[in-house]
């Protein structure tokens, strides 16, 4: 997985680099297991292309794309990807990370060596309910994540995956409040589960959340996707 961390790659998109064109790189292998995943292929699976093998896609899109997103699976996981990072800068491109924010510390090393140009920081759950939908207990890595980047300059967005059996009404609004207590002030994206999907697990049809029975906050904007 380190020698090949890559499983594929999404030659253009204008929806996932905020006011940009980019390209996705998918990086394979994750360290959480998310109930609702909808790329069990990617988190489970190999990585099929070194950083090097791609460098001819790059080239010849120097000027054509604003920017490259690194996604997953999980991107933070990999040894080598700040180098990647650093030679897609050298070309002259943006860096967006999608993350779960279970690595702040390269996080921080990132943002110190100014990589990175945006963020996508994934909000799975608060602490209660972390462990069941994350399978992981890597709620104080998000948290390191999140004052990180609230720390710094870098813009960034929360986002969370809402699916019905998972995250209740309550629960996201419970999180809305948790984000106003951090004085958040950026975008709060919640993402509806896609039915008919597959996932890591089985999962009941996701009923959508009425938009009228959220909390309104003072201090951020809450979208729905």
């Amino acid at each position: 997985m380190l020698n090949k961390p890559i499983s594929h790659i999404t030659p253009f998109t204008l929806l996932d680099f905020p006011n940009h064109s980019a390209c996705i790189l998918w990086y394979a292998g994750c360290n959480m297991r998310c109930l609702y995943c909808y790329n069990p292929e990617i988190v489970l699976g190999k990585g099929k292309y070194n950083f090097q093998e791609l460098f001819p896609f790059f080239e010849k899109r120097i000027g054509l794309l604003d920017g490259v997103v690194l996604s997953g699976g999980e991107c933070l996981l990999h040894k080598n990807v700040a180098l990647h990072i650093q030679q897609l800068k050298t070309m002259g491109f943006l860096v967006k990370i999608d993350t779960n924010g279970s690595n702040p510390d390269l996080l921080a090393q990132l943002i110190q060596e100014n990589l990175i140009d945006y963020v996508a920081l994934d909000f799975k759950s608060l602490a209660p309910t972390f462990q069941e939908i994350t399978q992981s207990d890597l709620f104080a890595n998000f948290e390191r994540s999140f004052a990180l980047l609230q720390a710094h300059t870098i813009p960034f967005e929360l986002r969370t995956t809402h699916h019905s059996s998972l995250l209740s009404v309550e629960a996201i609004n419970q999180m809305i409040q948790y984000l106003e207590k951090k004085n958040y002030r950026g975008n709060y994206y919640l993402q509806a589960f896609k039915n008919k999907t597959e996932t890591l697990t089985d999962l009941p049809h996701s009923f959508p959340i009425s938009a009228d029975k959220l909390l309104l906050s003072s201090s951020f904007l809450v979208y729905f996707r």
